[in-house]
């Protein structure tokens, strides 16, 4: 298999493995998508890591591949190639990248599918498709302006330059640097203290934040009313409330 999902601790880690640059090709992008659905069914995995292993996140999309395709095949395989992303982006749990090496293209695209990016002090992103002739087909030019800002994203988009770590982390493409060699730790880290949290409060704070920035502020004023008002129903608020109360903050466990 080019993806793989391993899990412990309440942490699924989705493994890119396709060597030696992990080259999205569509077999890998539909698995993807099969355990991005996978990871948000199972109750196991309360968090996810993706990863692409200790020398590579992601390169990009198959260029021989693509090469192949006309006009007429990426009307139908653009759209499978955008769901599996989103299928990434829309697990409603915590999600982190553990960013190593190249994350270019389709592997950028991946990576801004994450809630949280901690990359290697020597990793390099960017959006290249401008050198192909192309623009970013698997979301790009959307989640890359909304993470970033517009004009930095265009910059990217519009030059198609490589970022080195530390100019990602000061756009705000990354949130932190580690060395290379503990960037899975670090993610699984992050990941794992979060599946020890409340489950449906972290799925509603997430759904509320991404539904906000993709709406007005009324509706997602609306979705961050909804969400918190139902959440006085759930086991995990009576479990946070009583804690707090009897031990002060930070002490809860959650179920």
């Amino acid at each position: 298999m080019t993806v793989n999902l391993e899990v412990a601790e309440g942490v699924g880690t989705i493994r890119l493995d396709r060597p030696p640059m992990n080259a999205l090709d569509t077999a890998t992008q539909d698995r993807l998508k099969e355990l991005a659905d996978e990871a948000t069914r199972r109750e196991d995995v309360r968090a996810v890591v993706i990863y692409g292993g200790e020398k590579v996140f992601a390169a990009g999309a198959d260029i021989k591949e693509m090469q192949r395709m006309d006009h007429a095949a990426m009307v139908v395989r653009s759209r499978a190639l955008q769901d599996s992303f989103t299928a990434v982006a829309r697990i409603p749990k915590p999600v982190v990248a553990a960013v190593t090496g190249y994350a270019l293209g389709g592997g950028c695209e991946l990576a801004l599918c994450a809630d949280f990016r901690i990359a290697a002090d020597n990793a390099k992103l960017g959006q290249p498709e401008i050198l192909l002739g192309l623009i970013p087909g698997a979301g790009g030019t959307q989640r890359l302006a909304r993470l970033i800002g517009p004009s930095k994203a265009k910059d990217l988009i519009f030059t198609g330059r490589m970022v080195k770590a530390d100019e990602a982390l000061q756009l705000g493409l990354v949130d932190r640097l580690v060395p290379a060699a503990e960037v899975y730790a670090e993610a699984h880290a992050w990941a794992a203290k979060l599946a020890q949290g409340p489950a449906i409060a972290l799925r509603a704070a997430k759904e509320a934040i991404d539904t906000g920035l993709e709406t007005d502020i009324e509706t997602g004023l609306a979705v961050e009313r909804t969400w918190f008002a139902g959440l006085f129903a759930t086991e995990d608020r009576e479990i946070g409330m009583r804690s707090f109360v009897e031990e002060g903050p930070g002490k809860a466990k959650f179920r």
